[in-house]
């Protein structure tokens, strides 16, 4: 009866600043360049940004020459700074993986 009806605050997902998605996208990068430097030429790597419904969504991902796409997603909850030890974490993860 009440499906569509909110009767408390709307939650809302966070949005970044562009100074957070400038940080957020070099952190990816960073991702990115150490698991092209752990794969073969053959492999392609990329990441992008996308909101989602629970808000800003960071994504690296490696298709290799043959089989299907490996990636890595990860939540931004309002830190958009990943540290050293987890960027290198994801890379090497994800060029396992692959």
């Amino acid at each position: 009866m009440y499906g569509n009806t909110t009767f408390g605050e709307e939650s809302t997902s966070p949005e970044l600043t562009p100074d957070q998605r400038k940080v957020l996208r070099r952190e990816l990068s960073s991702v990115a360049a150490r698991t092209r430097e752990l794969l073969p030429g053959e492999f392609v790597v990329g990441s992008e940004i996308t909101h989602g419904v629970d808000g800003p969504r960071a994504t690296v991902a490696v298709q290799p020459p043959v089989g299907a796409v490996v990636s890595a997603d990860y939540a931004v909850d309002g830190e958009v700074d990943i540290g050293e030890t987890e960027r290198e974490d994801l890379a090497v993860g994800l060029a396992a993986s692959a």
